[in-house]
C-alpha cells in the first residue's frame, strides 16, 4: 500500500513556509534541497523540513494540503510548534 505525505518546509525559524504533497518524500525533499526544480522553494531557499503527516489515500492527503494552505499563517506556525517546537530539520532524521 502506498503512503502519501503532506509536508511543510521553511527557509529558517519562522521564515517562509511551503506546503506540499508527495508519495515519495525522500525524493521530493532532495529536489527541494538541491534546487533541482526552479520555482518557489528554490527562489526563497525553502529547504528545511519541519512538519510531515502521512496518509494512506491521495484524496485525503490532497484535501489536507489544501486545508493547510487555506489556514492563516499563525495556525501553521502553531502546528509546527506543537509537533516540532525547536523547528529541527526533520529531513536529517526521517529520511
Amino acid at each position: 500500500m502506498k503512503t502519501y505525505y503532506v509536508y511543510i518546509l521553511t527557509s529558517k525559524l519562522y521564515g517562509t513556509l511551503y506546503i506540499g504533497v508527495t508519495s515519495n518524500l525522500p525524493k521530493r525533499i532532495y529536489e527541494h534541497q538541491t534546487k533541482a526544480v526552479s520555482g518557489f522553494t528554490s527562489k526563497y531557499n525553502v529547504t528545511q523540513l519541519v512538519h510531515v503527516e502521512q496518509y494512506p489515500n491521495i484524496i485525503h492527503a490532497i484535501s489536507r494540503e489544501k486545508q493547510l494552505k487555506r489556514w492563516r499563517r499563525q495556525y501553521k506556525l502553531d502546528l509546527i510548534n506543537l509537533h516540532n517546537p525547536t523547528w529541527t530539520d526533520l529531513s536529517k532524521t526521517l529520511l
